[in-house]
C-alpha cells in the first residue's frame, strides 16, 4: 500500500560502505522537517573479497534492507527520492549487477558518486545543521566505513574537498582482522592513515579553519563514548581520544571493551574508527571537533531540493566546467539556443521533458571543451574529461552520460558508444544527440543570427527539417553538412530530411 505523502516530500537513501540509511523529509522555509528515517548496519565493505566483488551474503542483506526502504518510500513520485552509493560501491567489480538488484528493490534509482561528490553533499548536510557564522571557514570530517572525508568551507560553500581511502570499516579488517587490539597493530594503523593524510595536512593547516566540525557514525558514536566518560557533552576533545584509545588497548578485544554509550552493532568497526579520527587529530592539529548531527543523507535532501526547484548544482557546475577549459561562452550559448528551438518542435513526439532540455543545454554549452587537449578528436578528449573530472551535483553516470552526448555529437556516430548506457536509456540518449548533432551542425558558420528559424518535425523512424524560402540556396557548406548527416543517422537508423 503506497504512503500517502505531501508533494513537497523528499527521501534520501544513503547506501554506505558499514550501514545504509533512508530519510524521508520536508523543507520548510528552508529547515529540515524529518517525517521518517532508518537504519541498518549492512556492512557492504565487510563483503568485499580480494577480488573487489561484494559476495552473495553481503548482497542480500543490502538488498533485504533496501526492500524495507522501498516499502517507506514507495508512494513518493520519481525524482523525489535520491539515492547513492559511496566507497564500497564505487570500488566494486559487480556493482552494476548489484545496483540491478538494489534499484528492483529500492524502486527507485540509485547513483555511483565520487569521493568529492560525496564530501560536497557532507558538506551541504553539515552546513545547514549548525548555526550561521559569517566569514568563519569550517572543517568538517566525516569517517565513512572504506573512506574518510574532510571538507574545508565557509557558510554553505565547500572550498577544499577531499576523499581519503580509509574508513572505520577497512582500518578494522586491516589492522584488527580479529578483534585483538595490540599496540603494535595500533601503531602501524595510525601510521597508515597519517601517511594517507600527509598529502594534505600541510595544505588544510596553511588555509586553517575557526571550527571543527565531525560527522557519520564514527563521531557520532565516539561523541557518546566522551560524553558518558564525563567529558563535554558536545565535542571530542584530543584528550577525550587518548582516553578511548588507552582503553582499547587495555581491553586487547573489542569483545573486553566496556565502553558506556557503544552500541553493539558498531563495536566491530569502532577500533578503526578511533584510529583514523585519532589521526586526523593528531595531522591536522585538531584540539576539539563539535559532533553535528547531519551529514550525507540530510545533503541530499537540500540538494533533491534545489533540484525540485529548478536551483540545481548541476548548472553551476556545467559553468565552472566550460571557464576551466576556455570553451568559447558565445557559441556554447549560441548552439544552446539551436538546440532548445529544435527541442521544442520534436520533443514532445519524442517523449523528451523539461529534465531532458537540461542535459541538451549542459551538452550544448560544454561541447567544445576538448579543444583544450588537441582540436584532432576534440569530442573524444571532452567525453574524457566530463567522464573523469570532479564535477559536483553529478554521478558516475551522469558525467559518463554527458560525456556520450558530447562525445557523439560530431563525426560518426557509434552504435558501441550508444550500447555502453543501459538498455532502457539508448533510444533516449540518441534523441538527445541528435538534437545536439544538428544544433551544432545549424551554428557551424558561427553566426551571431544563429539559425533558430528552422521547423523540425518528427517522421517515422526519423526527423524532417523545413528551412525559410531561399535559406539553403545560400548555405552551399550547411547542406554539403547536412548530406552527410544524412549517411551518418542513416546508420542507426534515423531518416533525416530537409528542404
Amino acid at each position: 500500500m503506497n504512503t500517502p505523502f505531501d508533494a513537497d516530500t523528499l527521501a534520501s537513501v544513503d547506501l554506505g560502505s558499514n550501514s545504509f540509511h533512508m530519510m524521508v523529509a520536508r523543507v520548510v522555509d528552508g529547515h529540515l522537517v524529518k517525517i521518517d528515517g532508518l537504519r541498518q548496519p549492512v556492512r557492504l565493505a565487510a563483503g568485499l573479497d580480494d577480488n573487489k566483488n561484494i559476495s552473495e551474503e553481503a548482497q542480500q542483506r543490502a538488498i533485504a534492507c533496501l526492500e524495507i526502504f522501498g516499502q517507506r518510500v514507495q508512494g513518493l513520485p520519481e525524482g523525489h527520492v535520491r539515492a547513492v552509493g559511496t566507497n564500497t560501491l564505487r570500488q566494486a567489480r559487480n556493482g552494476s549487477a548489484f545496483l540491478y538488484r538494489a534499484e528492483a528493490a529500492l524502486g527507485h534509482p540509485i547513483e555511483i558518486i565520487g569521493g568529492v561528490e560525496e564530501a560536497r553533499l557532507i558538506y551541504l548536510g553539515v552546513a545547514h545543521g549548525v548555526a550561521d557564522s559569517p566569514n568563519q571557514r569550517r572543517l568538517v570530517v566525516d569517517i565513512g566505513g572504506g573512506s574518510t572525508e574532510l571538507i574545508l568551507g565557509e557558510q554553505f560553500d565547500p572550498q577544499e574537498l577531499e576523499s581519503l581511502h580509509m574508513g572505520c570499516v577497512s582500518s578494522s579488517q586491516r589492522f584488527f582482522p580479529d578483534g585483538v587490539i595490540t599496540k603494535e597493530a595500533m601503531n602501524r594503523a595510525e601510521l597508515a592513515a597519517q601517511l594517507e593524510l600527509r598529502p594534505i595536512a600541510n595544505r588544510y593547516r596553511r588555509i586553517g579553519w575557526g571550527q571543527a566540525l565531525g560527522a557519520s557514525g564514527t563521531i557520532k558514536s565516539l561523541g557518546n563514548v566522551v560524553r558518558e566518560m564525563g567529558c563535554n557533552e558536545f565535542h571530542i576533545t584530543f584528550n577525550a581520544l587518548k582516553r578511548v584509545r588507552k582503553a582499547m588497548l587495555e581491553a586487547g578485544h573489542i569483545d573486553k571493551l566496556e565502553l558506556k554509550g557503544l552500541n553493539d552493532d558498531r563495536r566491530p568497526v569502532f577500533p578503526g574508527g578511533v584510529v583514523v579520527l585519532y589521526s586526523v587529530f593528531k595531522s591536522l592539529g585538531i584540539d576539539e571537533m563539535v559532533v553535528s548531527p547531519w551529514a550525507l543523507r540530510e545533503g541530499l535532501i537540500f540538494d533533491l531540493q534545489g533540484r525540485t526547484l529548478h536551483e540545481d548544482v548541476r548548472a553551476h557546475t556545467v559553468g565552472v566546467m566550460r571557464r576551466r577549459y576556455h570553451a568559447d561562452a558565445l557559441h556554447g550559448r549560441r548552439v544552446a539556443e539551436a538546440a532548445k528551438s529544435l527541442w521544442r518542435n520534436v520533443g514532445k513526439d519524442w517523449g523528451l521533458d523539461r529534465e531532458d532540455l537540461d542535459w541538451l543545454m549542459w551538452a550544448a554549452r560544454l561541447h567544445e571543451i576538448g579543444i583544450a587537449v588537441s582540436h584532432s578528436s576534440y569530442h573524444k578528449h571532452g567525453a574524457y574529461l566530463l567522464a573523469n573530472s570532479d564535477m559536483p551535483g553529478f554521478s558516475r553516470y551522469e558525467q559518463r552520460l554527458l560525456g556520450i552526448l558530447v562525445r557523439l555529437h560530431r563525426r560518426k556516430l557509434g552504435q558501441s558508444v550508444l550500447d555502453e548506457l543501459p538498455e532502457e536509456k539508448r533510444t533516449w540518449a540518441l534523441r538527445l544527440v541528435v538534437i545536439l548533432r544538428l544544433a551544432v551542425l545549424l551554428c557551424r558558420e558561427r553566426l551571431e543570427s544563429g539559425c533558430t528559424h528552422v521547423e523540425a518535425k518528427v517522421k517515422e523512424n526519423g526527423i524532417s527539417l523545413k528551412f525559410p524560402d531561399e535559406w539553403l540556396a545560400q548555405s552551399p557548406l550547411t547542406v554539403a553538412d547536412l548530406e552527410q548527416e544524412k549517411d551518418y543517422l542513416g546508420n542507426v537508423g534515423i531518416k533525416l530530411k530537409f528542404a
